[in-house]
């Protein structure tokens, strides 16, 4: 019984820092026009923080669980302090939801000078020098661009109108997908454009109307591997800023980790070969550069998954010497072309001129990969490439991202020891976590089947079958099926479908968006999915009560990176290498179930070691939401019955 004599807990002291009460205060004004205007604790405990850390220019590491609303815990105090701020989100759809909805609704209801720009990779816009040379020469120029087949005339008049009309040129706002050679057609990368000055129609580009537009912002958003480009360049892809925010924090050493490394496959020999076609009458430098395109094929796929431990091997640099005395050479003979008075064709001269350049770089480094680097050679089949990235990304990001500016990392799940692997100091850091609104004890509950067999032995996928049609049936459909593997989603869709009355999807079948909005519109149906749908999948309400999980999610052995990395920990690796990364998504692929006050269900892990581990269990177990929990099949099937009723 409650003591009737025990005092009252005491209400939060109001903060004394003029900085933080004035964010609060903003946050307040905002949550209250929001509908419901509900208050939450941790949204303003994270926003008081980042506060104090932009003051204090001091690195913050907070984890905001679902629902804290952590776009506003650090949109408010970023505008409040003035300071110029760049938001790098893991997706370009949470980078669309903050430039369209979240930064709008701030500048409406806060009485603060609000201005934000939205900034993507080149790639992302159309090039309207592109829309231009193929106005001018029609079917020649796609047949020497090498898309006269693959690119349809009609796609192509359609995106030439829409760029007439279209403010930005951003792909995404695209009424509807292009297709890839469509887009190819009409867009540069940041490999071939030298720079708007250099063309006719460089004073109407498109990206360079969105650096420009950056440049006079007080917040720009951009995404994370823009970031990571931004900081393996030297610092010179995004304007000068106060401060980062790192959002979906998560993913934030593997995206720079990719941005920092090379990845070289045939078609970069084939595409320039094109460009340089396009522009030159010298058969035996194309024919050249697409032998090389041949070798590089030939030489690449029998060895796909192959980490290159001893450098490039006699045949490999063999191959890559060729390459860089034919690009060399393709280099100097643009370098020799006089254009005259043809803008277009001093155009083309000068993407060709980009492309080649960009590879002769890589080239070289690929010749010399040096001890922190891992050398590889990655699938699919079909094109296969050579990469390159560094053993660690600490170093760089301590040197090129963190002495300049106060880093805000956020995520609802925050890796152990991400501030090492992301080289964050520790004399100006401060850690958090503010939880998550949710009753995750009353809304959810999480069965472990225990009783499984170990999923290294024989009879492990029947029995998840099992599992899976039983769980189904109690749910009446509306169940998420992760997989680690699209081998295992696609037996357990075969098993499944001639043994539940209830529709079946799985990833193959349409792109995420189109399978979410089938899947959020019918109840009854069940989405098998993998690796991409463990995470950014929000889908609220009755459509979603059920979350099977097939396996723990730890990487495979023989992902080469990893396998450095492992080599590198030696005794530890496994605690500092795999278990983060399982432990990590683990919680993202269980944090698709609870996504409002509103929502009930049951997450259904079908791996026993969760239950049964003595070494490791407790560590994923304690990083998930406080759900009660039970290895008791019946009690899940009734707690999911229940639901329906």
């Amino acid at each position: 019984m409650p003591d009737p004599d025990a005092a009252a807990p005491a209400e939060p002291a109001e903060p004394t820092d003029p900085t933080v009460r004035r964010t609060l205060s903003a946050l307040d004004r905002v949550t209250a026009a929001l509908p419901g205007g509900e208050t939450r604790d941790g949204q303003r405990e994270m926003a008081a923080a980042v506060a104090a850390a932009v003051k204090e220019r001091r690195h913050l590491v907070v984890q905001a669980g679902t629902g804290t609303g952590k776009s506003l815990a650090y949109l408010v105090p970023a505008i409040v302090a003035g300071r110029r701020t760049v938001v790098a989100t893991a997706t370009k759809a949470l980078q669309d939801q903050l430039a369209g909805k979240d930064l709008p609704f701030l500048k409406e209801h806060l009485d603060l000078d609000v201005s934000w720009a939205m900034l993507k990779g080149r790639s992302n816009y159309v090039c309207r020098q592109r829309l231009r040379e193929i106005a001018k020469g029609g079917e020649e120029q796609l047949a020497l661009d090498g898309l006269a087949e693959r690119a349809s005339s009609a796609e192509l008049a359609e995106l030439a109108a829409w760029a007439e009309d279209s403010p930005t040129g951003d792909r995404a706002e695209l009424p509807r997908e292009p297709s890839p050679s469509a887009w190819a057609a009409v867009s540069v990368s940041a490999r071939e454009c030298p720079g708007a000055s250099r063309f006719p129609s460089g004073g109407t580009c498109f990206a360079e109307a969105a650096r420009t537009a950056a440049a006079e912002a007080s917040l720009v958003v951009v995404n994370q591997h823009l970031y990571g480009l931004h900081v393996a360049s030297g610092g010179v892809l995004l304007p000068e800023h106060d401060v980062v925010v790192i959002d979906e924090a998560h993913a934030f050493e593997d995206v720079v980790s990719a941005t920092a490394g090379l990845d070289i496959a045939a078609t970069r020999f084939s595409t320039l070969a094109r460009a340089i076609g396009a522009i030159l009458d010298d058969q035996p430098t194309t024919d050249g550069l697409e032998a090389v395109a041949a070798r590089w094929d030939r030489a690449l796929t029998p060895e796909v998954g192959r980490r290159l431990k001893g450098g490039l091997g006699e045949e490999l640099g063999t191959l890559v010497a060729l390459a860089v005395e034919r690009t060399d050479r393709a280099l100097a003979g643009l370098r020799a072309i006089d254009p005259g008075t043809n803008a277009e064709a001093g155009a083309r001269k000068q993407r060709a001129m980009q492309l080649a350049g960009s590879l002769l770089d890589e080239l070289h480094l690929l010749s010399a990969p040096g001890p922190t680097n891992v050398l590889w050679i990655e699938g699919p089949d079909s094109r296969p490439s050579l990469r390159l990235a560094p053993l660690d990304v600490a170093s760089l990001l301590a040197e090129g991202a963190w002495p300049n500016v106060t880093a805000v990392l956020t995520s609802a799940t925050i890796p152990p020891g991400l501030d090492h692997a992301v080289g964050l100091p520790t004399e100006r850091l401060v850690d958090l976590d503010v939880g998550s609104p949710f009753d995750y004890e009353q809304q959810a509950l999480l069965y472990c089947a225990a009783s499984l067999p170990d999923p290294r032995q024989p009879g492990f996928d029947e029995a998840v079958h099992d599992e899976l049609e039983a769980l189904i049936d109690a749910a009446g459909g509306r169940t998420l099926a992760l997989f680690t593997s699209f081998r295992a989603m696609d037996a357990a869709a075969e098993a499944l479908r001639g043994r539940v009355d209830h529709p079946i999807m799985t990833q193959r079948e349409r792109p995420k968006p189109a399978l979410l909005a089938a899947f959020s519109a019918d109840p009854a149906t069940c989405l098998f999915a993998t690796m991409g749908f463990w995470q950014g999948v929000d889908v609220p309400g009755p459509s979603l009560s059920l979350v099977t999980i097939d396996r723990l999610p730890f990487p495979r052995p023989d992902e080469p990176l990893l396998q450095a990395r492992r080599e590198l920990a030696r005794e530890a690796a496994f605690r500092t290498v795999d278990l983060p990364r399982a432990v990590t998504l683990m919680a993202q692929g269980v944090g698709r179930l609870i996504r409002s006050t509103e929502d009930r269900g049951v997450v259904a892990v079908l791996d026993p070691r969760l239950a049964t581990s003595k070494s490791y269990r407790w560590d994923i177990v304690r990083a998930l939401p406080p759900m009660r929990r039970t290895r008791d099949r019946a009690e899940a099937e009734q707690f999911l019955e229940a639901l329906r009723s």
